[in-house]
């Protein structure tokens, strides 16, 4: 049974992509579908309280609560074989963080990600968005996985990203928040497609 009570507010709901007034002025407009808005739902497999989990079959993203209830969220993917289940653990979080595409990202596509070798600057253009959690291993190595926000908000419910998982700006802000250093991330495996 879901419990219908939405972790933002419905003004949220047709705001733009903006995490804060700063950025409202180059924003465009976006509204959030109503589906993709948080919503504490009861789980059907007990899992601990303070936990993320993702499923990438759905598109949904958890953070665990007492008493086998969890806020869910809609989030985006990686696409294809970039996408890379596991258990990880936030190693380090950060506010309009700086991005910079991995050698790999380049490689894979130059056309796309060679312009901006350099890195890109915090803000409205970068896309990890407003608020970034950094997953590392259990060998506290960075996995180069995140979760995070996004430039753009119209690719949530989709398998598009180089591996990470995004949501909008204003979800990823309130996760942020939720969130402590430490916490236990599991990537759960995606189906194979027999299509």
């Amino acid at each position: 049974m879901l419990n219908r009570r939405h972790f933002l507010s419905s003004s949220i709901a047709t705001a733009t992509l903006a995490a804060t007034p700063a950025l409202a002025h180059k924003a465009k407009p976006y509204v959030i579908p109503e589906e993709y808005m948080p919503v504490e739902v009861s789980l059907q497999t007990p899992l601990d309280p303070g936990e993320l989990h993702v499923d990438p079959n759905t598109f949904r993203l958890y953070w665990t609560l007492p008493d086998n209830r969890a806020i869910r969220y809609t989030v985006g993917v990686g696409r294809a074989n970039l996408y890379h289940a596991g258990e990880f653990y936030v190693g380090a979080k950060r506010e309009w963080p700086s991005w910079t595409p991995t050698p790999e990202m380049i490689k894979r596509d130059p056309e796309a990600y060679e312009k901006y070798a350099d890195g890109v600057p915090g803000g409205v253009d970068n896309p990890l968005g407003s608020m970034v959690l950094y997953l590392y291993t259990s060998a506290r190595r960075d996995s180069y996985l995140r979760i995070h926000g996004t430039s753009q908000p119209w690719t949530i419910g989709r398998a598009v990203s180089n591996g990470c998982a995004r949501l909008v700006n204003e979800q990823a802000t309130e996760l942020y928040n939720m969130v402590p250093l430490g916490t236990r991330v599991v990537l759960n495996e995606k189906r194979v497609s027999t299509a």
